[in-house]
């Protein structure tokens, strides 16, 4: 004899789950951007302190992308991990 049905969560079924999921993936464009700001001003402000301008500047724009997608696609992939976990079960 089985027990009771166990009641879904309602923030991981249905439309709950994708309304999570779309927040969480628009925070991850947000750090994107965030990133390459960050390091542009950060070239910036070594330019102007060594005299090198724009090469530093530049740098820290491709330094900034290069984080950031790499922030995301070591995200992507763990919520890729956790999926597959969850279909094993």
């Amino acid at each position: 004899m089985t027990g009771p049905a166990q009641p879904k969560d309602p923030r991981t079924s249905g439309r709950f789950a994708v309304e999570t999921s779309a927040a969480a993936y628009a925070g991850l464009g947000l750090q994107f951007a965030l990133a390459i700001v960050l390091f542009l001003f950060l070239g910036k402000w070594l330019d102007e302190k060594l005299g090198t301008s724009p090469w530093l500047l530049v740098a820290g724009v491709f330094l900034g992308a290069t984080a950031g997608f790499y922030s995301i696609y070591r995200r992507l992939m763990a919520d890729q991990r956790k999926e597959e976990e969850a279909k094993q079960r």
